[in-house]
């Protein structure tokens, strides 16, 4: 009488997220959308960015006047100029990621949204703008530049708003590597990376041989 082999057990039995993360890692235009909501979130930011500063300058230049035309022009186009840079990194990631000649995990994790390269340009706007404000304060409570009190107090009143706004995207932020970190340590923690082999003998089951193929086809 044939003896009926044994069924793996739980231990020997392919681990089904572990062999998606693997076909994951197989397709590189894939490691772009790894963190839907953190790209959405910062591409969100940097447009809002892009409209504030590029508006803002705007808004300063066109009112340029005789009078109070050195700092408006200085200042207005330094946020034209920052708008700008916002928006071509935006079109470089996005080049970089349509054209697929990054194939490295570490370079794209830093290029796409929500990755290092935006961190580092919200680091940077916020340096600026917070320059800007501390200049335009500075020189207004000194009264060096001549004009009326009005002039005075509009270059205060729009260093008082570079300075709010630079320090909104500092604590943004500081807040959005804090939250990063946490949630790197806590999956790590969760799902370490150790390297495995399985090996599949051919002794599975129909269910089995089906719940792995759904799980190939939902994954593709």
């Amino acid at each position: 009488m044939p003896q009926m082999e044994p069924l793996p057990s739980s231990r020997n039995r392919p681990d089904h997220r572990r062999m998606q993360n693997d076909l994951l890692e197989e397709h590189t235009e894939l490691w772009w959308f790894t963190d839907p909501v953190k790209s959405v979130l910062c591409y969100s930011l940097a447009v809002l960015l892009i409209l504030a500063c590029g508006i803002g300058g705007i808004v300063l230049l066109s009112t340029t006047t005789s009078r109070s035309g050195e700092w408006r022009l200085a200042v207005g186009s330094t946020l034209c100029i920052l708008a700008l840079l916002i928006l071509l990194k935006q079109l470089l990631s996005s080049a970089v990621q349509d054209m697929q000649c990054v194939h490295r995990r570490e370079h794209i994790d830093m290029l796409k949204s929500g990755g290092l390269s935006d961190a580092l340009v919200f680091a940077l706007s916020a340096v600026i703008l917070l320059s800007c404000g501390v200049v335009l304060t500075i020189v207004s409570f000194s009264g060096e530049t001549p004009g009326s009190s009005a002039i005075l107090v509009t270059m205060y009143i729009v260093g008082v708003i570079l300075i709010v706004l630079a320090g909104i995207i500092l604590c943004g932020l500081l807040l959005y590597v804090l939250v990063t970190l946490c949630r790197s340590c806590d999956s790590s923690r969760l799902h370490p990376r150790n390297i495995s082999v399985f090996s599949i003998s051919g002794l599975l089951n129909e269910s089995q041989r089906q719940s792995t193929t759904s799980s190939m086809a939902n994954l593709i």
